[in-house]
């Protein structure tokens, strides 16, 4: 996966992921005290949801691969006195990170991938999540009307998890992905999966 038209995308112009603050969802997550360090930001973008995330004190590594983004995320973390790691790297190998986490959070790239990658992502994140450990995925959904792009089946999801494949699904929740385009947040699903 070449970070090439991801990092483009941010010279166009604002993207349509970036609010400008991180999502209601991982805020509201954040609240309920349900991230432990350290912390994997799996597609961070600039860096608005692993920001507020280390902002509560955890360690945070935000990845993704475009540059750009990353540059914002570091000029963020400075501006605000929070310390918060970015690095480039691609989702399909996150293993060449060498680290283990206790939490990852991936908030709307799973949907990017088709069939076929999402097998070797989701291989990919097992490599970096902590047996006994949480990943939080927030992506797209086919519910309802005015859907984002690349919605998501929540039979597609749970099927990326299936038994077997060292994770349990522990919930799949209706929520709201917030973009650019959409005034209340585009149809999403929230799901909570163990790492085993």
């Amino acid at each position: 996966m070449t970070g090439l038209p991801w990092d483009a995308s941010y010279h166009d112009g604002p993207v349509p992921w970036d609010i400008e603050g991180p999502q209601p969802a991982i805020v509201r997550l954040a609240a309920e005290a349900r991230f432990a360090g350290p912390v994997l930001d799996a597609g961070c973008g600039s860096g608005e949801n692993a920001l507020h995330v280390a902002s509560l004190g955890l360690p945070v590594l935000g990845v993704d691969v475009a540059e750009t983004a990353l540059a914002r995320a570091r000029a963020k973390a400075r501006d605000r006195g929070i310390e918060a790691e970015f690095a480039v790297a691609d989702a399909l190998n996150l293993e060449l990170l060498g680290r283990r986490f206790e939490t990852v959070l991936d908030c709307g790239l799973f949907h990017t991938f088709d069939g076929d990658e999402r097998l070797g992502y989701v291989t990919s994140l097992a490599s970096v999540t902590e047996h006994g450990g949480t990943l939080y995925v927030l992506c797209f959904s086919d519910g309802g009307p005015d859907t984002g792009p690349h919605p998501v089946s929540e039979e597609e999801l749970r099927g990326a998890f299936a038994a077997g494949g060292g994770w349990n699904l522990v919930s799949v929740e209706p929520d709201r992905v917030h973009t650019r385009y959409h005034d209340d947040g585009a149809p999403a699903w929230l799901a909570q999966i163990r790492r085993t």
